[in-house]
């Protein structure tokens, strides 16, 4: 877990307007916010691309943008090195594989997945062949799970959190997960989170029949970060494997995978990362399960790791020799399957760039006070609602410690309040997200999110609410309440 978190109460309690902007004044990182593409209230509204002929006020307004948790934002020089590809492939063609240009921030094609890579690593708390930037989560996942997943007669099963995506339900080996799985669930319904003695204990009833655990950094439903460092440990002293996904604790919170002795990881790169809708991912190997043996260099004698193999995976220094025999890269690289779209490495790179102008520990500091913030603003509202009218709309189910959380926020609403709350949140210019019937998830970015824009959050999100409950007292506005509700396609996508 990170160290050192600024305290909650670091932040003065005026709550006032000038107040978020006198924070934003002292905020160190307020100058990568220029370095992104930030959507205004207009462009969300309007039907078309181009602005041609638009003159309305929201022109040039920007939005209210706390959904980082879900797609990032388009770091601005992402269309510059999307232009320098496609000039090395139309100036170079195929010699574009082996030839850097000295006026492009790109390697050669060939290069490229090295190149991010090494970017990468600091991210996480690896060395750069600790790390693979590579397909997508879910086929990470099946890659590791293909070489990490050894499951025996007696010892078959898998620890898993019960909210997992469904796709992480994976069926291997015939197995049926309603018999291999062992989901592990809030102890108290009325709560959200699972705590960290509760994964332990499961870990200790299971132990002697478990293959390997499952696990998120940070649960996307709650926003909770769990103990990665002594869950990890507790799961080695039991002798079982251990992988993480990272999808929402990459680029959110600090990590050291290498020095946690984490087995494996896998994460997208399209929420915190910031690299754009479907974005190459990435994974981690320790270092001690992509070891290569090549004492014994007579054909098929080379020992590593079982994995599924490809060819892009293989040494480079016989990859295009067509061998009979598969010797892997050491490391990480060494489970790559297939050659990656050097296009789509583009906005990859473009937003690690990003990263390497800061470093996690500064992001974390800053999104800490986002969100002790956030919080604070949060609870005052809800305490008014109280002291006026004797009840709140909404509670916050994510834990309250900044060491047991990342950037997001959920909110559960009282039943039958989302989609007023979320129609007028969307009228006012606001993005966040939403995660049916009754929770919002909100996630201020480090990156570009502002204590101000934190503040007007709060002041929409309470109104908006207020008025939700409102209309959901006056059965016969219902269809005014539903009216326009996934205009842009939320349901869609959810």
């Amino acid at each position: 877990m990170a160290k050192d978190l600024p305290p909650k109460d670091s932040i003065s309690k005026s709550f006032t307007k000038a107040e978020a902007l006198s924070l934003d004044g002292l905020d160190d990182l307020r100058q990568l916010r220029s370095e992104f593409i930030i959507p205004t209230k207009n462009d969300l509204k309007r039907r078309t691309l181009s602005k041609q002929g638009s003159t309305s006020e929201g022109d040039e307004e920007p939005c209210i943008y706390l959904c980082g948790n879900s797609l990032g934002l388009q770091p601005r020089h992402a269309a510059d090195l999307i232009t320098d590809h496609l000039g090395a492939w139309a100036s170079k063609g195929v010699f574009g594989h082996f030839k850097d240009h000295e006026d492009s921030r790109l390697p050669a094609f060939v290069d490229i997945d090295d190149f991010a890579a090494e970017r990468m690593a600091p991210i996480v708390g690896a060395s750069p062949t600790e790390v693979a930037v590579m397909e997508t989560l879910t086929a990470n996942l099946h890659l590791m799970m293909a070489s990490f997943y050894r499951p025996s007669e007696g010892k078959y099963k898998i620890i898993l959190e019960g909210k997992a995506f469904p796709s992480d339900h994976i069926r291997h080996y015939g197995l049926d997960p309603e018999e291999a799985m062992i989901l592990v669930e809030p102890a108290d319904p009325s709560q959200a989170t699972i705590t960290t003695s509760q994964i332990l204990s499961t870990i200790d009833k299971h132990g002697s029949s478990t293959a390997l655990i499952l696990l998120p950094g940070v649960q996307y439903y709650t926003g909770q970060y769990f103990d990665i460092s002594k869950i990890t440990a507790h799961a080695h002293h039991h002798k079982i494997p251990i992988g993480w996904d990272l999808a929402h604790a990459v680029g959110n919170v600090e990590l050291d995978l290498h020095a946690w002795n984490v087995d494996f990881a896998v994460w997208c790169s399209y929420k915190y990362l910031n690299c754009g809708p479907g974005a190459i991912a990435g994974l981690f190997v320790h270092e001690r399960h992509g070891q290569v043996d090549e004492t014994e260099r007579e054909p098929g004698k080379v020992h590593f790791r079982h994995r599924l193999s490809g060819w892009w995976g293989g040494d480079k220094a016989s990859r295009f020799q067509m061998g009979k025999h598969f010797v892997p890269i050491p490391g990480a690289a060494g489970f790559q399957v297939g050659n990656p779209c050097a296009l789509a490495f583009c906005p990859v790179i473009a937003s690690l760039e990003l990263f390497e102008r800061t470093s996690m520990q500064a992001l974390r500091s800053k999104s800490v006070m986002l969100t002790n913030y956030l919080e604070e603003l949060l609870h005052r509202s809800e305490s008014q609602d109280v002291a006026e009218r004797g009840t709140s709309c909404f509670q916050i189910i994510t834990p309250s410690h900044p060491a047991e959380r990342g950037a997001q926020l959920s909110i559960r609403l009282k039943p039958g309040l989302l989609e007023g709350v979320m129609a007028e949140l969307e009228e006012q210019g606001v993005v966040v997200d939403e995660r049916k019937p009754d929770v919002v998830r909100v996630a201020p970015a480090p990156l570009y999110n502002t204590f101000s824009e934190v503040w007007d959050f709060v002041d929409i999100f309470h109104a908006a609410c207020i008025e939700a409950e409102k209309r959901s007292a006056q059965p016969e506005n219902g269809s005014a309440v539903l009216a326009g509700i996934d205009k842009n396609g939320w349901s869609q996508i959810k």
